[in-house]
């Protein structure tokens, strides 16, 4: 057998060679780690009743910081956001969008009136309901009115007002504990 120039030789790492590769793959993996939880999704811990029942105390949740921040969507009326308390900026929210900039909000005996007309809230189920009413309320400019889906335990716009743009920081969009409720939030 003749060892010729041509024949390719097996290239042997070293220990040193193998553990820099990883080391640099584990760098760029928190690197890509750190951007998404900073600037697109943030893992948070629902705390309280006053989403229920879509959302319950103790859930985990996603939401996407991205989609707001850069313009990809608007606030919609429905969407389900987190925020910075108004009252409290250490604190964080998370509540349904009602009323848009502009739209005049009123809750008549528990029906909600947007601009003079009902809403339809298939979202709130009848046992969540209060029968509270609270007078028209025009939406200031760049703020939102927002409430918790189990109306007799939410302190929400009705309490404190509406909140300003700059307060919402995420949209809810994703259930991943428990396991059981895996999936899109509704």
């Amino acid at each position: 057998m003749s060892n010729t120039p041509d024949t390719p030789r097996s290239p042997s790492r070293s220990f040193a060679g193998i553990a820099g590769y990883w080391l640099r793959d584990v760098f760029i993996s928190v690197i890509i780690a750190i951007v998404v939880i900073l600037f697109i999704y943030q893992p948070v811990r629902v705390e309280g009743t006053s989403m229920m029942p879509a959302l319950v105390d103790q859930e985990r949740i996603f939401i996407n910081k991205f989609v707001y921040r850069f313009g990809i969507s608007t606030i919609s009326r429905g969407d389900m956001v987190v925020f910075w308390f108004p009252n409290d900026t250490s604190k964080s929210y998370i509540k349904r969008v009602i009323g848009l900039p502009g739209d005049t909000v009123e809750v008549n005996q528990g029906t909600v009136l947007i601009n003079g007309r009902p809403l339809k809230e298939s979202y709130v189920p009848e046992e969540y309901r209060d029968h509270q009413s609270f007078p028209a309320y025009k939406v200031p400019p760049n703020q939102y009115f927002v409430m918790g889906d189990h109306r007799s335990s939410s302190n929400d716009s009705r309490s404190w007002g509406a909140v300003d743009r700059h307060f919402i920081y995420g949209k809810a969009v994703f259930i991943y504990w428990p396991l059981a409720k895996l999936g899109p939030v509704g």
